[in-house]
């Protein structure tokens, strides 16, 4: 009787444990279009999916994700839902950001989106920003542990240079306005910035970037955005992932490549245990 009490302890111990602790991912996945050629979306989909099964995130925040890539991955990660909508507006067939989460260990309390602009209630397009750009906000609660985490997926602007430090205070202003800075969040995506640009320096004023927290393992390269060029050392940083209130225990900049040996996307994901 002891032994088999014993053993239930120890069980609970170590489905608390992989309850407790979180993984999450941003994964810019290059948007579907036959001008790639060999780097083409149908033909890199199912080595994606691969990826995303081995890592086994609790929390994916994908960017560049057109209807038919959304409908792909949802249909294949079968312990997932997600949340958000295209940048244009719901049920107009954009490009969207939507944030993945395992259904099994988090439900949803909450959701939001909202765009990068002067109007942030409505469709609209910010500043000098070439397209649309949103962010989708999600609470979720651990079913086990019951606590909550605010995750928060975005994607800056390629061009506005205006649009990037905006978005960034726009970020900062909501965060403040919402009292999520006393919350455990988790701010990720492509924010089209290097760590020495304005925006990024603006965000690490209230967040912390994940890479640069000392004291745990920071595994792979510092770069993100690969261009698909598998040659040259990929350096340029744009892709990130802030945080508050979190204890981050190891960090890992994804940079496996498919069988080919070409790359999954011109972006790595990132990934970060809490």
């Amino acid at each position: 009787m002891k032994y088999f009490k014993l053993i239930l302890i120890c069980a609970f111990l170590v489905v608390s444990n992989s309850y407790a602790q979180t993984k999450i991912m941003t994964f810019n996945i290059r948007y579907s279009t036959p001008n790639d050629g060999e780097n083409y979306w149908e033909l890199r989909k199912d080595e994606i999916i691969e990826l995303l099964e081995y890592y086994n995130p609790d929390f994916i925040g994908i960017q560049e994700a057109m209807p038919s890539q959304l409908n792909f991955i949802a249909k294949n990660l079968d312990a997932y839902n997600y949340i958000g909508h295209g940048r244009d507006g719901l049920n107009t067939g954009s490009e969207g950001i939507p944030i993945f989460y395992n259904r099994t260990k988090y439900e949803l309390v909450e959701e939001k989106v909202f765009w990068l602009s002067e109007t942030p209630e409505k469709v609209s397009r910010g500043w000098d920003a070439a397209l649309n750009r949103i962010v989708v906000h999600g609470v979720f609660r651990n079913i086990i542990t019951n606590q909550t985490i605010d995750i928060v997926n975005t994607h800056f602007d390629h061009k506005g240079e205006i649009s990037r430090l905006k978005s960034a205070e726009l970020l900062i202003d909501y965060l403040r306005k919402n009292n999520l800075t006393d919350k455990r969040i988790v701010l990720m995506g492509d924010f089209n910035c290097l760590p020495t640009e304005s925006p990024i320096k603006l965000l690490e004023s209230e967040l912390k970037s994940s890479y640069r927290i000392k004291g745990f393992p920071v595994y792979g390269p510092f770069g993100t955005f690969n261009g698909f060029d598998t040659i040259e050392t990929v350096t340029k940083k744009i892709d990130y992932i802030f945080t508050k209130n979190i204890t981050i225990k190891k960090y890992r900049c994804i940079d496996d490549r498919r069988k080919n040996n070409l790359y999954l996307s011109d972006h790595f994901p990132i990934m970060i245990e809490i």
